[in-house]
């Protein structure tokens, strides 16, 4: 049985914060990429006119998520929430019950697997 768990987490950027969007990104991806092994994705996605960002992430495990909620929590949160606004959350794969109590104020939507594979 597949371990990963993964999500999309679609954001408005707050108008005005389009600078401190950019800086947040390129620290936040800075930290996952040199402190978070488990973290297998990791990508930022921003619409045409700036105002849409899509976050896909994927995580090995469990555990993987929850270093990086830890890291997310201590260096990131009060700063992500002041630039974007959570619209929709939608988690895969096989996250364990303390991932979904740590993710439970994102409102996460989530989706059970019922075939396919992955490589």
């Amino acid at each position: 049985m597949a371990t990963d768990v993964s999500w999309m987490l679609e954001l408005n950027v707050k108008p005005g914060s389009e600078k401190d969007f950019r800086i947040l990104v390129d620290e936040m991806v800075t930290a996952t990429r040199t402190n978070e092994s488990g973290t297998l994705n990791y990508e930022w996605s921003l619409s045409a006119d700036g105002s849409v960002c899509h976050l896909y992430e994927r995580y090995v495990d469990s555990a993987a998520v929850m270093t990086h909620l830890a890291t997310f929590g201590a260096k990131f949160a009060s700063r992500f929430l002041e630039v974007l606004k959570p619209v929709r959350f939608t988690a895969y794969g096989a996250p364990s019950q303390e991932v979904k109590d740590a993710l439970a104020a994102f409102k996460p939507f989530y989706m059970k697997p019922v075939g396919g594979f992955s490589r």
